[in-house]
């Protein structure tokens, strides 16, 4: 084999194992004792990826295994050090981080959500971020309050 394969090679693996950090937001992390405990677990996750690519014999191999759990370790333990778990809702008069909130849209349709910290925001399942547009626009409000999110106008009907 000569020696130029052999650093080409390199080359292409140092560049598939020095993945760029995930992006870290710049606002506080508020979690819910959910939220945190989901941190927790994907930490975990990433730590026994990384320790399980520990095995692979093949160096490179063993990097480009290793990468993605480094990656997502260092995120999560950022996270986790960050994290300002935020008690339930005093009351359900006021839209606050943790409230579900259901509200009609402009065109009819009615939405539930609650309002979570970003890492475990999902609106698929009904958890949007609390910096999310919408969220922003909600904190603070009652029930029967209109707003307007993207030139459409929202009316928050109940609040849990």
């Amino acid at each position: 084999m000569s020696v130029a394969f052999t650093k080409e090679e390199s080359a292409e693996t140092a560049a598939e194992t020095l993945l760029p950090d995930r992006p870290v937001s710049p606002h506080p992390n508020l979690v819910t004792a959910v939220g945190l405990k989901a941190i927790e677990d994907q930490l975990h996750q990433a730590q026994a990826a990384y320790e399980a690519a520990q095995a692979i014999e093949d160096v490179n191999e063993r990097r480009r295994e290793q990468a993605l759990p480094l990656r997502d370790a260092r995120y999560f333990a950022s996270r986790l050090r960050t994290a300002q778990v935020m008690p339930p809702p005093a009351s359900t008069d006021t839209i606050a981080f943790g409230s579900t909130v259901t509200f009609r849209r402009g065109d009819g349709r009615v939405q539930t959500y609650t309002i979570v910290g970003e890492d475990e925001a999902d609106p698929k399942r009904g958890m949007i971020s609390h910096v999310s547009p919408v969220a922003r626009l909600l904190i603070g409000k009652a029930a029967g309050d209109v707003v307007e999110a993207s030139g459409q106008e929202i009316e928050i009907l109940a609040i849990a």
